[in-house]
């Protein structure tokens, strides 16, 4: 250890003989750099030197220079303000201290403030430039009050005006600052003329500030178009950022004159590389918004951004290769010359480049696969840069786009590139790994041992949760795959530092294990935990021992021998479990009960909420009556949100539900089954995402959800108050299903109150014909009494008055009776199922403008999964098969192969092949498509 130590000093003495000619050149003076609101810098030197530790010390640290100075001592030395005699060396000193203490969140008190804005007025007497600039700033930071400003405004104004340049452009960021629309009229014509100065930085100065003012004074910066529109015109590049970002923002809420500035713009006047980035943005914006009819005017814009592509700035040209890429309904003629400059950066000498590009192709290789493939290449060269950020969007994106003949070369790149990175980025490549896995599902054999052996390296509980998590999943989506990932997961447990993994590793062992075809072979793993293990992983252990011999007849003896053991455990918790699960499965000599009785004991979900569980424990008092379950209320007290995901995306983890679509559907189930109107609707089937029936930022937002039985639907309308001055009663939704003949409202549930920002719930149920896929419009109007609210005792009125609210209309979708439930091996299954109910037919779908554009709308009108990525179209396809599989009303199983084809006048052809379980089933699929 001496000797490693003695090693080390000895490197870090010839280390600092190196340098050491060089260091005795510069000042060992500390700089701090202060950045204002509006961006410019300032550099003050601290008369500190470097303070270094002792030599002895195996490392050397710098110290800040403030390191214990106090907001009472920095106060006594800010008297050196009112010295008749200005230092200002000193002075600087002291507001550089200040501004540390503000910027480290030491308040001030209003006195102490003052006295502080009062001592730096007369700073002004300096002439010394650089204490000017530090008044400047610290008038900024203290924000003086109204009545304060007025001390300063004339001394402001008199820099404004000055023949200083700098004085000029920082008075001006100031004044902006600090005053208010009273007091800026009256330098309102100072700004105009600032705004076209011909010193750049005070034009600068100026538009920064109109920037800023347009938020508080929209009114007077809006009458400076004028003289906006001219600096555009300039040739300093940074005022013409300036200017073209302040002209769009006055412009921005008129699409038209937006779309004229863009027009004239686009011609070519622009020289700032920064201001033709600025411009890039503004187009595409204006291409989003505008209709998809080339015949518009459009079409130039296009050409400007493929112009761009070829501007001698860099930033210029990846800005408009960005923009190409994330273009709606971009065409493989438009996309190629934005990949083929991407391409380009990826073997750029600079970092930032290559980082910039890779992340963009990642971001297309979601959409737009094929087009990526030509980069394959680059981008294997980048899986050994030394930025591992690039590192890791490389070998995500080769994931993403690389084909089945592949992924043994990936693998190999990936195992030496996985031990250079940090968690973080291991994380990403998991995630990457595992949707490859369910891409290509014949090659989880691979996959699956590579994260096997990821799994047994050091690593956090993030990563190896993200792991675990992967495994699960593809345990859950790949049969073939089951019991090696088991097996995998077993190893893991055996070595598992994470209390966490291992209980929910043991408990998804608990659920999936007795359905393998040797259940016994993971005993021997799930026994070691009991004697190896913390008393929490112990007790998990248990209970998984128990559901194996509730599940596996043939294993009951050897689990009743192993529970008894677990009798003499050193914990509470460990006993009980043992004690109650062999009186549960009849090991004791007990009455054994009924198997289905065991089997809802160890896997029936809790009929009521574990939150109310929860509340019900803590607020009961022991006494000579047991604890009454029956006495916890059964209704979800806040609304179940449903999670947001991407389109077709996976449920992730342990968390996930064990079988079935990825769903709140327990939640919802369990919260309309509490409401006696709809207890007897049945089995839950779908509850859909939350639609949205209000704007953004109303008086009122609601939201719905439809939830589907067989015979019914239940919309579920979240409602939320907005207003702090009022407070809703009685509220109800009335709704006319006058354009939904097929169904007939039953039940609805008012709600009673609805305080302000406190969500609410408000039911209406309608009656459909059972397992029949009825759609239908209805139109919803929010009826309710408002009653107003004193804010000062936040009481309401003891009266109110009847009110109603217009809401948008609700569509119900064939969609909404089909569920997303995905297939590993479509063949098999599609063989599988037999051609009994099977029904063909063909469609035209009429002139689409690509290929993708007529699948997504299959997709969407269907609501079914796609399978082994099929959704995704190669480029310049001319032709396409599309998998789609899912589950619909009844719970029938469905299966859907879609053949499309596109000809030179870009008219769709669809062959259409659907097998269900069900003829009716299989003739609905196709009625919904004739009608779609």
């Amino acid at each position: 250890m001496h000797k490693q130590r003695a090693s080390k000093r000895k490197g870090e003495k010839i280390k600092r003989e190196k340098t050491h000619s060089h260091a005795s050149t510069k000042s060992k003076r500390n700089y701090i750099t202060l950045l204002g609101s509006e961006g410019s810098k300032f550099q003050l030197a601290m008369a500190q030197p470097w303070v270094k530790k002792d030599d002895d010390r195996d490392d050397e640290a710098d110290y800040s220079p403030f390191l214990g100075i106090e907001k009472g001592a920095v106060l006594q030395e800010a008297r050196v303000f009112n010295d008749p005699q200005i230092d200002p060396r000193r002075c600087s000193q002291v507001i550089t201290k200040l501004l540390y203490l503000m910027i480290q969140g030491e308040t001030f008190t209003k006195i102490e403030a003052t006295e502080v804005f009062f001592s730096v007025t007369k700073l002004f007497q300096s002439k010394e430039i650089g204490l000017r600039r530090m008044v400047y700033v610290i008038i900024k930071e203290l924000s003086p009050s109204a009545d304060e400003v007025i001390i300063v405004t004339s001394s402001l104004m008199k820099d404004m005006t000055s023949k200083t340049d700098m004085y000029r452009a920082n008075a001006i960021r100031v004044l902006c600052q600090i005053t208010d629309g009273t007091l800026l009229t009256q330098i309102e014509r100072y700004l105009k003329q600032a705004i076209v100065d011909k010193n750049p930085v005070v034009a600068s100065a100026a538009l920064v500030s109109g920037l800023h003012l347009l938020q508080t004074n929209p009114e007077i910066v809006k009458r400076w178009s004028n003289e906006v529109q001219e600096a555009v015109q300039s040739r300093a590049a940074l005022v013409q950022f300036h200017a073209l970002a302040l002209l769009h923002q006055i412009r921005q809420n008129d699409r038209l004159a937006v779309n004229k500035l863009v027009s004239s713009l686009t011609r070519g006047s622009v020289r700032s590389p920064l201001a033709q980035c600025l411009l890039i943005r503004y187009t595409s914006q204006v291409i989003r918004e505008s209709s998809h009819n080339t015949q518009t005017g459009d079409r130039p814009f296009y050409d400007f951004l493929d112009g761009c592509l070829r501007h001698k700035a860099e930033m210029v040209i990846f800005e408009a290769a960005r923009a190409i890429t994330e273009l709606n309904g971009v065409t493989t003629r438009e996309l190629t010359p934005a990949i083929t400059v991407l391409q380009l950066f990826l073997s750029s000498s600079k970092p930032v480049l290559r980082f910039a590009a890779v992340r963009t192709l990642n971001k297309v290789a979601m959409t737009h696969p094929m087009a990526v493939t030509n980069c394959n290449i680059d981008m294997e060269s980048l899986i050994s840069d030394q930025n591992r950020s690039i590192a890791t969007l490389a070998i995500t994106t080769l994931l993403k786009t690389g084909n089945e003949s592949s992924v043994d070369r990936l693998m190999k790149q990936i195992t030496n590139f996985m031990s250079d990175i940090a968690d973080e980025f291991k994380i990403v490549v998991v995630e990457a790994i595992r949707s490859l896995c369910l891409k290509f599902p014949l090659k989880h054999r691979s996959l699956m041992n590579f994260l096997s052996n990821i799994l047994r390296e050091e690593g956090g509980f993030e990563y190896k949760k993200a792991i675990v998590d992967s495994i699960v999943i593809l345990i859950r989506d790949i049969p073939e795959a089951k019991e090696t990932g088991l097996l995998h997961l077993c190893e893991f447990i055996e070595d598992c530092e994470f209390t966490y993994l291992s209980t929910q590793i043991l408990h998804f062992l608990g659920i999936e294990g007795p359905k393998t075809s040797d259940p016994s072979k993971y005993i021997r793993y799930i026994y070691n935990r009991v004697h190896l293990e913390n008393a929490t992983v112990r007790a998990g252990a248990v209970s998984t021992l128990a559901k194996f011999g509730a599940m596996v007849s043939a294993l009951k003896p050897r689990i009743f021998v192993l529970l008894r053991r677990c009798l003499f455990d050193n914990d509470d918790e460990v006993r009980d479990r043992a004690t109650l699960y062999l009186n549960t499965l009849g090991g004791d000599g007990a009455v054994v009960e009924t198997a289905e009785d065991v089997k809802e004991f160890l896997f029936g979900s809790l009929d009521i909420p574990l939150a109310n569980l929860e509340n019900s424990l803590k607020n009961y008092e022991p006494s000579e009556d047991s604890f009454d379950i029956n006495s916890v209320p059964k209704e979800v007290k806040t609304q179940p949100l449903a999670e947001k995901k991407a389109p077709g995306k996976k449920p992730t983890g342990l968390g996930a539900p064990p079988a079935g679509p990825p769903s709140t559907v327990d939640a919802y189930e369990k919260l309309l089954s509490s409401i006696p109107e709809f207890a007897n609707f049945g089995k839950l089937f779908k509850s859909s995402a939350p639609v949205e029936l209000t704007e953004a930022e109303t008086e009122y937002a609601v939201n719905v959800v439809k939830h589907v039985f067989d015979g019914h639907v239940v919309f579920q309308y979240n409602c939320t108050n907005t207003i702090p001055e009022q407070l809703l009663e009685n509220v109800t939704v009335i709704v006319d299903a006058s354009e939904a003949e097929e169904f007939a409202e039953v039940a609805s549930k008012p709600l009673r109150s609805l305080p302000y920002d406190s969500p609410g719930q408000t039911f209406v149920a309608f009656e459909k014909p059972e397992a029949v896929p009825a759609v239908g419009k209805f139109s919803n109007m929010l009826r309710f009494i408002l009653k107003e609210v004193d804010p000062s005792t936040g009481e309401a009125e003891d009266d109110g008055v009847e009110d109603e609210y217009q809401l948008e209309d609700l569509e119900v979708f064939a969609a909404d009776y089909m569920l997303k439930v995905g297939v590993s091996n479509f063949r098999n299954a599609w063989e599988s199922m037999g051609a009994d109910f099977e029904r063909v037919d063909e469609y035209g779908l009429g002139p689409r403008d690509s290929l993708a554009e007529a699948v997504d709308a299959v997709i969407n009108l269907l609501g079914m999964q796609p399978c082994e990525g099929t959704e995704v179209v190669p480029s310049n396809s001319r032709s396409h098969t599309c998998l789609l599989s899912g589950v619909y009303i009844g719970n029938v199983k469905v299966l859907v192969r879609l053949q499309f084809g596109i000809d030179g006048s870009k008219d769709v052809a669809m062959k259409l092949a659907v097998r269900s379980e069900d003829e009716a089933v299989s003739d609905a699929i196709h009625e919904i498509v004739a009608s779609g």
